[in-house]
């Protein structure tokens, strides 16, 4: 065996294939530039750990499965048992396959034994043309008795200089909130056991240098792919090592491998990245973006009719909802919750997918057939992983819910969990489904909701956080493959489930349910450290907020829901003249800025006053771009500190100018300022708006000025 290395990207990897061991991981990082064979021979002697007082007499090195027979002492890479015996492995390599193809993803696959433990690892690590890593782990159980995997994690080493921590909490209506400390010794684990991805997971565990930003310094970042119950964590340990890892947290006995049976890790996703946590999110939306079953079109602005009527379903309320939304420039109209059997509130009726009618007595075709007349594609509200206690499926399967045996789990939202990993309550819900597209064919999309934790989720006595985990993968591929132009949405009482794994079947996330324009931008801009613009939906809300109370001027809304996939959640028949011709104006910017939005680079920059927001999307060419400048609150300066507009081409000449078309925010001055009042706009180039910048004007609290950058002529 030799020393493996591969570049993609900015990113290399070195692996360090010789001994009899496992390989250890030597770098994963900033690209090394050209090396050589004896380079790469001088660079592992070079980092290798030296044996000090009071510890192994040989060397200790981090392979890619930690192992306490190598002397590893931190978290275990492997967690199993075979009835108390085989609790500790010391696999042997038996082979390293390399597939290293110039702009195609290479692939190390990694082959060990451990014959005393009866057990086979394979490890295969991807690294894209993005630079983007994936990790994951399989073990096979090679003996004649059952094997029970408690856990097992890839982790990847993280060198000495990432001192500081980010990741992400959160709860219902306010997702993702970041929180940063020191990375100490000792491990930071990041548990989430609610049976989806949780309100309060972390898309991402970032490690970095002192004082990253969103564009400066040197950052590395996991993101564990799973729907399910799951671990992200960060260790440090005394003897001088440093790791992220991640991976699914299986409830006692439910990874119970048979004789030959097999187990797979979730996708370890990891980003490297030397210009701070922008970089990071460029890879990712890269990656995002290259993949087959990424939305291929332009992203239908969509109104949903959740806050115009809640549960009081009407043929006429909602065709005059639609006549206004399609005047508006809607392309896409959801039919949320309320249209089935007895859902004329929220505590019955999950469960009867059956259209109700007597709120629908010709069904709901009256309605697809006006909606799509008008030339806007129709969505529907679905939340088929659930089941009312107070519905007919429920009445006729009480045993089809996941639980311990003789008690129901606590209720939430007055429901319970479907056990989709019971055969028959599968095909029902598969049927059902199917049926409804079937016989409403125009339906192109699916508003697909979850809307409670998974507790005490057990199957026949067992727990089935990951058996309904991957059913409801399942149930989602088989639904995709029989109606492949039906889009999917993720929502799960907001943000509860964004992950890359669900991501794979979905087309988009509901990243909240709050549409308070202040309380989103946080949740937008933190979700977008994982995801593009084009996966988030970002909705206009009313002028006062369902959630918070809050109330905000229509700009102020838009602007806000402009970074996004873009759509509305307001009653619009009560909506006067003068509103909903500005919402048109802004629902027009938005699909005429789509292309860009929806393909650039995001870009948050710096700034140094915390009550002002800056971000923006950049053209793959950086030929053109869109930024927009909000305040959050008050300033203690009374004069605004210059706007600096980072990643754009330094030598190319720019008109600046507020975006055309749609009013201005309001202003705390006198006179704005010169480029502002002229509509020639002011011409800089790239490298004077990153470095001068501009001066913006003294806007109000909870306004936002949209800026257009084109080439100059």
């Amino acid at each position: 065996m030799t020393i493996v290395h591969l570049s993609r990207g900015a990113t290399r990897l070195v692996l360090d294939c010789r001994g009899e061991g496992l390989p250890r991981i030597v770098h994963w990082g900033a690209d090394l530039g050209p090396v050589t064979g004896a380079d790469l021979t001088a660079l592992v002697g070079a980092v290798r750990p030296p044996v000090v007082p009071s510890g192994f007499d040989a060397p200790t090195v981090l392979s890619l499965l930690p192992e306490a027979s190598a002397g590893w002492g931190g978290r275990p890479g492997l967690a199993g048992h075979r009835d108390g015996t085989a609790w500790s492995t010391a696999f042997r390599l038996v082979d390293v396959d390399v597939t290293d193809e110039p702009e195609r993803t290479a692939r190390i696959r990694v082959r060990a034994v451990d014959p005393d433990a009866a057990l086979t690892l394979t490890v295969d690590l991807d690294l894209d043309p993005t630079g983007l890593l994936t990790v994951r782990h399989r073990v096979r159980n090679d003996g004649t008795t059952a094997y029970e995997v408690r856990e097992l994690a890839p982790v990847l080493p993280v060198p000495a200089v990432a001192t500081e921590l980010l990741d992400l909490t959160g709860r219902w209506c306010r997702e993702r909130s970041p929180q940063r400390h020191p990375w100490q010794m000792g491990t930071w684990v990041r548990e989430g056991r609610h049976g989806r991805t949780g309100h309060d997971a972390t898309l991402l565990l970032v490690a970095g240098e002192p004082g990253f930003t969103f564009g400066r310094g040197e950052v590395w970042a996991v993101h564990t792919a799973w729907s399910g119950d799951h671990v992200t964590f960060a260790q440090r340990q005394p003897t001088g090592e440093s790791t992220l890892g991640g991976g699914e947290l299986p409830a006692p006995g439910e990874v119970r491998l048979a004789p030959g049976e097999e187990y797979a890790t979730p996708l370890l996703y990891a980003v490297h990245s030397t210009e701070g946590l922008d970089g990071i999110s460029a890879v990712l939306h890269t990656h995002l973006r290259s993949r087959p079953q990424h939305p291929g079109t332009p992203r239908p602005v969509t109104l949903n009719v959740w806050e115009a009527v809640y549960f009081d379903h009407d043929l006429t309320r909602l065709t005059a909802l639609a006549d206004v939304a399609a005047e508006v420039g809607v392309e896409r109209f959801v039919l949320d919750d309320g249209w089935f059997t007895g859902r004329r509130h929220d505590r019955a009726g999950l469960g009867d997918w059956y259209v109700d009618d007597t709120v629908w007595p010709d069904g709901l075709h009256p309605l697809v057939d006006h909606v799509t007349g008008l030339g806007m594609e129709f969505g529907l509200w679905v939340e088929p992983e659930m089941v009312s206690e107070d519905s007919d499926l429920f009445r006729s399967h009480p045993e089809w819910v996941l639980r311990v045996p003789g008690r129901l789990p606590p209720s939430w939202r007055h429901q319970q969990v479907l056990d989709l990993v019971e055969p028959d309550a599968y095909g029902f819900v598969l049927d059902r489904l199917d049926g409804l597209l079937t016989e409403y064919p125009k339906i192109a999309y699916l508003k697909w909701d979850h809307n409670r934790d998974l507790t005490e989720a057990g199957h026949r006595g067992r727990p089935a956080v990951r058996a309904q985990t991957l059913a409801v993968y399942r149930l989602l591929d088989e639904l995709r493959r029989r109606h492949p132009g039906v889009e999917i949405e993720s929502c799960a009482s907001g943000g509860a489930r964004v992950d890359l794994e669900i991501l794979r079947r979905t087309d988009r996330v509901w990243a909240s349910d709050t549409n308070d324009a202040l309380e989103r931008l946080p949740v937008q801009r933190w979700t977008g450290l994982l995801l593009p613009p084009e996966l988030i939906g970002t909705h206009v809300g009313p002028e006062r907020s369902k959630t918070t109370g809050r109330r905000h001027d229509l700009g102020f809304r838009a602007a806000t829901a402009l970074f996004g996939h873009t759509g509305i959640e307001w009653d619009l028949t009560a909506v006067g003249p003068v509103d909903r011709a500005e919402l048109a104006a802004w629902v027009a910017l938005h699909k005429r800025l789509r292309p860009l939005l929806h393909s650039g680079r995001t870009v948050r920059v710096d700034h140094p006053d915390p009550a002002v927001w800056v971000y923006g999307v950049v053209a793959p060419d950086r030929s053109a771009a869109v930024y927009a400048i909000a305040r959050l609150a008050t300033s203690t300066t009374r004069v605004p500190v210059p706007v600096r507009l980072p990643g754009l081409d330094p030598d190319r000449r720019y008109l600046v100018r507020p975006a055309e078309g749609v009013p201005g925010p309001a202003v705390l001055q006198r006179d704005a300022p010169g480029w502002l009042t002229t509509d020639d706009g002011v011409v800089l180039t790239g490298a004077a708006l990153a470095t001068l910048g501009l001066r913006p004007p003294a806007l109000h609290p909870e306004q936002t000025l949209v800026l257009e950058l084109t080439p100059a002529t």
